[in-house]
């Protein structure tokens, strides 16, 4: 007998607080694992990291993680935040690189490197969502 995997959708509101996105990041952990998706780890826990980490250090208050999975063995990692500016890292014109010294600069080019698909929606006065999509075949080294 075959079975349907049903989707699913998990959203982590998260406060203006410095443990958040680790926080986050281990509430990922568990979705996986429980979902049986230990194989999207890596790669998952990757880009989160990333989206959140750019929430948090380059907008002004809260932020939210969504975890979608719509098919098996596939994910929508994605990170809303107030800031309704796409960042140019995100954009689909190509960003130039940071300079050889730069502190910042790198996060979004590695999620779009490690993610089958990835996008911005703008919600104007109510922010952005980033998202990127993974699946069983895409590995982040």
């Amino acid at each position: 007998m075959v079975t349907v995997s049903p989707s699913w959708t998990y959203t982590l509101h998260l406060p203006r607080d410095p443990r958040a996105p680790g926080i986050a990041r281990g509430a990922l952990r568990l979705i996986l694992a429980a979902h049986e998706l230990p194989e999207l780890t890596p790669t998952a826990e990757l880009v989160a990291a990333e989206l959140l980490a750019n929430a948090h250090c380059h907008t002004k208050g809260p932020y939210a993680l969504r975890l979608r999975s719509a098919e098996p063995g596939r994910l929508r990692v994605a990170v809303w935040d107030m800031d309704p500016h796409v960042p140019p890292g995100f954009s689909h014109a190509p960003a130039p690189p940071p300079p050889p010294d730069a502190e910042h600069g790198r996060g979004l080019p590695l999620v779009r490197a490690c993610a089958d698909r990835w996008g911005a929606s703008e919600f104007h006065e109510f922010g952005k969502l980033l998202w990127a999509e993974c699946g069983a075949g895409v590995v982040a080294w």
